[in-house]
Formats: structure tokens, sequence, C-alpha cells
């Protein structure tokens, strides 16, 4: 999916923020009535596709999107998000789930280790952090982040966020399911990065350093023609 860049308010709301004119203007540009989204788990929320429809008890929706990001503050405070480390505008894959209650979880665990197969193709030095409470987004119960280490900086820095948002973004949203009783109850959505490419790109130039020059990973070799770059 290539979702658009522009949206309605309310939706931004319903999908992230804590529905506030504060919140909005530190996510998102308004003008005109619409919504320039700032953030990329906006843009690859599929779920607006099918705000207020009710689903089968077995139907679990999944989707891919490949989606432009921004940021406002870029380059500020200092050296540490100047460059590839924050940018005005890069590019980000998402992933998204709707899912039945009792396996959301499950399909958390699904998500991190897909996210972790990727980089560990991508042949990169990695952690997984579980965020405490306190570090927590407004909206998710758990969330995992994924950080590369970057050789030159010498620093760790977070390439995709994996989080359960439980039925947080479902109840504001009217996503519901129809259970085999026939009532209705509120699904769990879940969202990820696979990736945050500016980052990746600077931790496989930072990583790959050696005499001969910089080496490219098997996996993209197909891709790129050549195993080396001199």
């Amino acid at each position: 999916m290539l979702p658009p860049v522009y949206c309605e308010p309310e939706i931004v709301i319903n999908v992230i923020l804590n529905p506030s004119p504060l919140s909005l203007s530190i996510v998102a540009i308004v003008q005109g009535g619409i919504v320039i989204v700032l953030y990329s788990q906006v843009f690859a929320e599929f779920i607006v596709y099918v705000v207020g429809k009710i689903l089968l008890s077995s139907t679990a929706c999944k989707c891919t999107a490949y989606t432009p990001c921004f940021r406002r503050e870029a380059g500020s405070y200092g050296k540490d998000v100047r460059g590839l480390n924050r940018l005005h505008q890069f590019d980000k894959v998402e992933i998204v789930q709707i899912q039945h209650p009792e396996e959301s979880y499950e399909t958390l665990d699904s998500m991190v280790s897909h996210v972790a197969s990727i980089i560990d193709d991508l042949e990169l030095p990695y952690r997984i952090v579980k965020l405490c409470g306190g570090d927590l987004s407004f909206t998710a119960a758990l969330t995992f982040d994924f950080e590369v280490y970057s050789a030159g900086q010498e620093r760790w820095l977070e390439v995709s966020s994996v989080s359960n948002f439980e039925s947080f973004q479902a109840n504001r949203l009217k996503l519901r399911y129809k259970n085999h009783e026939g009532k209705t109850d509120l699904c769990h959505t879940l969202n990820g990065s696979a990736l945050a490419l500016p980052r990746v790109y600077a931790a496989l130039i930072e990583n790959n350093q050696t005499l001969e020059g910089i080496k490219i990973p098997k996996v993209l070799q197909p891709y790129l023609g050549f195993d080396i770059i001199k």
C-alpha cells in the first residue's frame, strides 16, 4: 500500500494522539481543514479504511505500507540529531495488523521476530529494548524498540518500534469484530516499522568499513550487483 500523506484531523487524533491542540500541532501541519501528518504511524494505519466496520471473529487484517515521514525538528538540539540521524523527510516501511484480542500479543511477538529477521539479514549489530511504562506513547500498551549500533558515532540508533495498542485505537475508530455468539467487541491494533531507512543506511556504511572498502551485506548484493563499495 502507498497511503496518502493527507488526512482528516480526527484520524490523527484517533490513531495516535492525546486529543489536544498542542499534541496536534506537534505531529501535524494543519491547513485548510486537512492534515499533512508528520509521523508514519498515521500514514500506515490502513485501519482508517475500515473505520466503523464490523469484522468477522476469524478475520485478521494485515498490511504493509511504504510511507514518507516528516519531522519539524530535524537538525536541531546539537550534533546528535544532525545528518542522517534526523531528517525533515525520510522513508519508512510500516507493518500494521488488526487482530482478535486473544491473539494480539502472539501477533506482537511475531511482528518483533519479523523485524529482527530483517536486521539479522542486514548483518547489523542491534538490541531490542522493552519500554517501561513511563516511556510508552499515549496510545501503546506494550512497545519494543529496535536499535542498531552506529560504529562511527559509538551510539545506538532507533530504527524500529513495534507496539500493541490493544483496543485504544479500535475504540476511537470503532473497529469491532463479531464473535461466534453474534456479539460485537473491540479489535486490537498493532503497528511497527520495518524499517526506518536513513539510519539503517548510516549503520550499514559505518559498520561495514574495511581496508578494501565498504562491504555490502549478502542479502543486498543481488539488488546492487556488487559486493563492495571502493
